[in-house]
């Protein structure tokens, strides 16, 4: 499941349990069966925009209360919920667990880079940073032409705003965890 799905799941529930409703009620509030609504909030099923559109319209909701991060007080992610946001075959996968969000000046993600791989990263714009930890590996990162040697346990912070690659030249898979930064 990756985080939009998850989003998803948890308000709809949410709101659903806010208002007394059982999935039956909601079923026919909104014309979607109470099989895929028990799906949706198990975070089964991938819902289609028809789909969230009757829900949206049933439910007299703004998409956004769907869609957007659930304001509960703590948010669990469970890396087996994730599907990779960016993957490219027997190079990298790369993990969102916190997406851009208005009001928040942070994301954070998590990437996998496969031995002899090299994930090419485009600027991010003026002001940006991240902060990389190497949970596994040794990353070899290029920012302007100049290469860093970032081993296990060990962390970098650099400037986005040009170009920069991450580069896996052991024998294991790499795994860093990345917090991009951007003022508000």
């Amino acid at each position: 499941m990756d985080y939009l799905n998850q989003n998803i799941s948890m308000n709809l529930k949410r709101i659903r349990l806010a208002r007394g409703y059982s999935l039956d009620t909601v079923a026919e509030q909104t014309g979607v069966s109470k099989s895929m609504l028990g799906q949706i909030e198990r975070g089964e099923a991938n819902p289609t925009i028809g789909i969230l559109g009757k829900i949206v319209s049933g439910l007299r909701v703004e998409l956004t209360d769907l869609v957007e991060t659930p304001r509960e007080r703590v948010y669990p992610v469970s890396r087996k919920w994730l599907a990779p946001t960016k993957e490219a075959a027997d190079k990298y996968k790369i993990f969102t667990y916190f997406p851009y969000e208005k009001g928040r000046n942070f994301e954070l993600y998590a990437f996998e880079i496969l031995p002899g791989a090299v994930y090419a990263s485009g600027s991010h714009g003026e002001n940006t940073k991240e902060y990389l930890i190497v949970q596994k590996g040794e990353l070899s990162l290029s920012v302007e032409g100049t290469e860093y040697i970032v081993g296990e346990g060990d962390a970098i912070r650099f400037d986005t705003d040009k170009e920069h690659f991450y580069g896996n030249h052991g024998q294991t898979l790499l795994q860093i965890v990345c917090v991009f930064y951007y003022p508000a």
